[in-house]
């Protein structure tokens, strides 16, 4: 079988990181002073293995709300004698100045810096202890860096107190005194959103041997002195930099660049206009160029060759052909070419193997990949126009498509614009359409990253996407590996008492499957959590608005599933006033079937308590269960229930029958003519896994009303659907049972042909396995 899209596995390098990270203190650290992780004496770790250890342990900080920083994470790499770090990515609020500072003595090759606004000037000081071998520096949007602390001097001291550690830094005071002076090996410098008061070209004048520079969102006093690394400068970023005739002039004398970025985030921002002289200029003067963006920027008619004189046939690369006149000087197609939001992108013919724009789903997808990380604003605009192709058309590169959306909620868990549009492209990628190419690997993902938007975000519009797309995976199988964690964030999405209806219909849904068909044990934990309470307040405010609608039929739904075989969920249910909405439900929609069975089916449930039947024991109750016994609501189920409610309770006897009206043996009599006016062939809105309460009603002679009803719910559930129910039967001992109800004497004539029936059906199924009625059942509920 080929191997479905995303299924390759991680490396043992990956799993034996991340398995090391959740266990610190077994692997590799012990518990030092005041609680501080310690690296045991005996370890020592080469630079690939420690560059590991902290780049992925900032991915497990973001991505994965089980995983619990460590305080002093960063310490353990303060020595150099038994730790060597060499590349170091950091992002986010989550770095402070003292996690910099611990690693100070380290020899950076690399270090990223990207939005870590909580870092202040003390940083900037950490960042000359690396100068002498620092290759590769980014600065990308840590605005704050360039400030001190409450107005405090520039200061790095081992020793210092943290006392503002856990806020931003303030913008009180511009640092003045740092500059890249001694940085004589850097060679790649991003700084990204430079706060307009810091003077790019006194801060840069030190640097004299870049080849990368990146200075998107800077406000540039003066270009000229970009010329001073004309020879060196292979790749030059620009994006949002207000551009000029003379910083275009600038541009092209920097002849060996290979990478030009001069793009800009909208058209509606721009007052540039680029021109075909200016587009031929950089082509003819940057001879070397493989890659261009020019995205977000008006472009002049005159630049595109009219459509009736384009070269025929199909779509090509070849300079020669190309629909844009000025890159028909080019030498070689591009290796990219940037065109979003710009018209170029809808021609025909681009000289460029990776072409960003909105044309087609490739060229959306170039986008994405392209704008993620530095870029959301662009990524979040690339990705619903994904949306729409993944709704409207059809995505036809599914695993690029899920891997990128995947990669930027990951990487901006705190945009909303990215949550809102990345969770509604994953519900359309992830329908049942395309289903089958998906592994589970990449499932598991797709939920993860769902289950941090959700956990990040209260905002409607992102609840109800996530919702929705978790609607789209098999529950409970999909998301039993996070099935503790689904649950507490659908039960908080239900806490409020006025929800959007919508989503408070959809939260219920996946409630309630998620409590269907999964063991006691998980249950168990989801009642401990406040899922009866939850389902019960929903009710109750459905009952106020005299609402019967989906919540709250699926939240009786869901009560009875999460009751079933759990004593301690059915306590719950009677210690919050349970049965005093059973019957106030009872009374306000006396029409109301599905509503019916599902609140019979969780009573069935609490009766198969011996210790709770008692509270079920009273005249009020009784009546109306016995009343329930004449309703033809739902076919069956509801009377059935009622009658499997009561058969529980005379299973106890006569003499905890204390109550006067209604008598017991006129509660029997009903109960044996509501089971006489039964189809036994009744197709069943019910699902049994264990026949275990049934079968002890069945050797017993207290309650032969009970032992009949136990019996004829066998006999009906074996001939309607024998592939399901005969193997259960056979395999929980119930022949066995059925055989000591023929010796009884107590038994009555008719359930003891009953039960010869039962045996017979299943002895007649072990003969022929194959011959099963193909009868389709409906799994509304757990069981009665």
């Amino acid at each position: 079988m080929a191997a479905k899209a995303g299924d390759n596995p991680d490396s043992l390098m990956t799993l034996a990181t991340v398995f090391c990270l959740r266990n610190l203190r077994k692997t590799m650290c012990y518990q030092g002073f005041k609680n501080w992780l310690c690296l045991r004496s005996d370890i020592f770790l080469p630079s690939e293995i420690c560059d590991k250890l902290v780049n992925t342990y900032m991915e497990l900080v973001h991505t994965d709300s089980n995983f619990e920083p460590e305080e002093s994470f960063f310490q353990l790499f303060s020595d150099p004698r038994s730790t060597r770090l060499t590349r170091v990515q950091l992002r986010e609020d989550f770095v402070r100045d003292r996690d910099l500072e611990a690693i100070r003595k380290q020899d950076l090759i690399e270090l990223h810096l990207t939005y870590c606004n909580s870092l202040s000037s003390r940083s900037l000081k950490t960042l000359t202890c690396f100068r002498e071998t620092l290759v590769s520096l980014c600065l990308f949007g840590c605005s704050h860096i360039f400030y001190r602390k409450g107005g405090a001097p520039l200061a790095c001291n081992e020793d210092t107190e943290d006392e503002d550690e856990e806020s931003p830094a303030s913008r009180q005071a511009l640092e003045t005194d740092f500059n890249f002076q001694g940085f004589n090996r850097l060679r790649l410098l991003n700084l990204g959103g430079l706060p307009d008061e810091v003077d790019a070209e006194t801060l840069l004048k030190p640097l004299k041997s870049l080849t990368s520079l990146d200075l998107s969102n800077v406000q540039l006093l003066g270009t000229a002195f970009l010329t001073q690394w004309k020879d060196r400068l292979a790749s030059l970023v620009l994006y949002n930099v207000d551009l000029s005739e003379e910083l275009v002039s600038t541009v092209v004398e920097i002849v060996n660049l290979r990478h030009l970025d001069i793009s800009r985030e909208s058209r509606r921002t721009s007052k540039f206009k680029m021109t075909r002289k200016i587009l031929t200029s950089i082509v003819q003067r940057l001879v070397s160029l493989v890659s261009l963006d020019i995205s977000g920027h008006i472009m002049l008619d005159n630049c595109t060759v009219p459509h009736f004189e384009e070269a025929m046939g199909r779509p090509s690369t070849e300079p020669c052909k190309s629909s844009i006149y000025p890159f028909q000087e080019l030498k070689r197609p591009l290796q990219f070419l940037g065109l979003y939001d710009t018209t170029l992108c809808n021609v025909t013919h681009i000289p460029a193997y990776k072409v960003t724009g909105s044309k087609n789903e490739d060229q959306v997808l170039n986008a994405i990949e392209a704008y993620t990380e530095f870029r959301p604003e662009l990524a979040h605009r690339a990705i619903n126009q994904l949306f729409d192709i993944a709704r409207i058309q059809h995505c036809s590169q599914l695993l690029r498509a899920l891997q990128l959306v995947i990669a930027a909620l990951k990487c901006h868990k705190y945009d909303k614009s990215i949550q809102v549009t990345g969770s509604a492209a994953l519900f359309y990628l992830t329908n049942t359409e395309y289903r089958s190419d998906q592994s589970v690997r990449l499932r598991r993902e797709v939920i993860q990253v769902v289950l941090n938007g959700m956990e990040q975000y209260q905002e409607v519009t992102v609840q109800r996407n996530c919702c929705l797309t978790l609607c789209n995976f098999s529950i409970p199988e999909e998301l039993e590996f996070q099935y503790s964690r689904v649950n507490q964030l659908l039960l908080k999405i239900l806490e409020p008492a006025r929800q959007d209806e919508s989503i408070q219909r959809i939260a219920v849904h996946l409630c309630n499957a998620l409590v269907c068909q999964v063991d006691n044990h998980h249950k168990e934990a989801v009642g401990k959590m406040g899922f009866v309470k939850t389902m019960l307040n929903l009710i109750q405010k459905k009952l106020q608005d005299r609402m019967c609608d989906q919540v709250m039929e699926f939240s009786w739904s869901a009560l009875w599933n999460i009751t079933d075989e759990t004593p301690d969920n059915c306590q719950m249910f009677l210690n919050c006033r349970g049965m005093n909405l059973f019957l106030e439900c009872l009374q306000e929609f006396p029409d109301k079937q599905e509503l019916h069975r599902n609140m019979l089916g969780l009573l069935g449930n609490v009766a198969e308590v011996k210790a709770l039947r008692p509270q079920l024991l009273t005249p009020q109750f009784i009546t109306v269960f016995s009343n329930l016994l004449d309703s033809k609501a739902d076919g069956i189920e509801v009377s059935y229930n009622a009658c499997g409610v009561l058969s529980h309770i005379m299973f106890d006897g006569p003499e905890v029958w204390s109550m006067e009206d209604p008598r017991r043996d006129t509660v029997m009599d009903k109960m044996w003519d509501a089971i006489q006016s039964w189809d036994v062939s009744s197709h069943r809105n019910i699902n049994y896994r264990s026949f275990e309460p049934i079968l002890r009603l069945l050797p017993q002679s207290i309650s032969p009303v009970s032992q009949h009803w136990a019996t004829w719910a066998l006999y009906n559930l074996v001939s309607v659907y024998p592939s399901k129910y005969c193997p259960l039967l056979i395999k929980e001992g119930g022949i066995s049972l059925l055989e000591k109800v023929l010796e009884l004497d107590s038994s009555q004539p008719e359930t003891k042909d009953m039960a010869s029936k039962v045996m017979e059906q299943c002895e007649k199924f072990k003969e022929d396995p194959m011959e099963t009625n193909h009868a389709q059942e409906v799994n509304y509920g757990q069981r009665g």
